[in-house]
C-alpha cells in the first residue's frame, strides 16, 4: 500500500498556493469532521489526518522541510539545523 502524502489528504497539488491549502482544508474538515459525522470512526480519523496536514502545509517552514525530507522533517522535529545534517548524511550515504 503507497503512502499518502499530506498533499493527498487535502486533495491538492503539491504547487498548490497557500490560498487553495486553506480552502482545501475548510472543504474537507467541514465535511468529515466528526459533529458531522457522528460514530463514523473512518471520518474521524479522516478529520485528524486532513487536520494534521493542514497544519503542516500552512506552515511555510514547516511546508519547505516537508517537500525536501517528506516525513523525515517531522522525524528531526522541524529543525533546520538537524535537516543540514541530516542532507549531509543523505550525500554521503548515496
Amino acid at each position: 500500500m503507497a503512502k499518502t502524502s499530506h498533499y493527498d489528504f487535502l486533495e491538492v497539488a503539491p504547487d498548490a498556493s497557500p490560498e487553495d491549502i486553506k480552502r482545501a482544508y475548510r472543504k474537507l474538515a467541514r465535511d468529515n469532521h466528526p459533529d458531522r459525522n457522528p460514530g463514523d470512526d473512518a471520518a474521524e480519523e479522516r478529520f485528524k489526518q486532513i487536520t494534521r496536514a493542514f497544519e503542516i502545509l500552512s506552515d511555510p517552514d514547516k511546508r519547505a522541510l516537508y517537500d525536501e525530507l517528506g516525513d523525515d522533517a517531522e522525524r528531526i522535529g522541524w529543525d533546520r539545523k538537524k535537516a543540514e545534517t541530516y542532507r549531509h548524511w543523505a550525500r554521503g550515504s548515496q
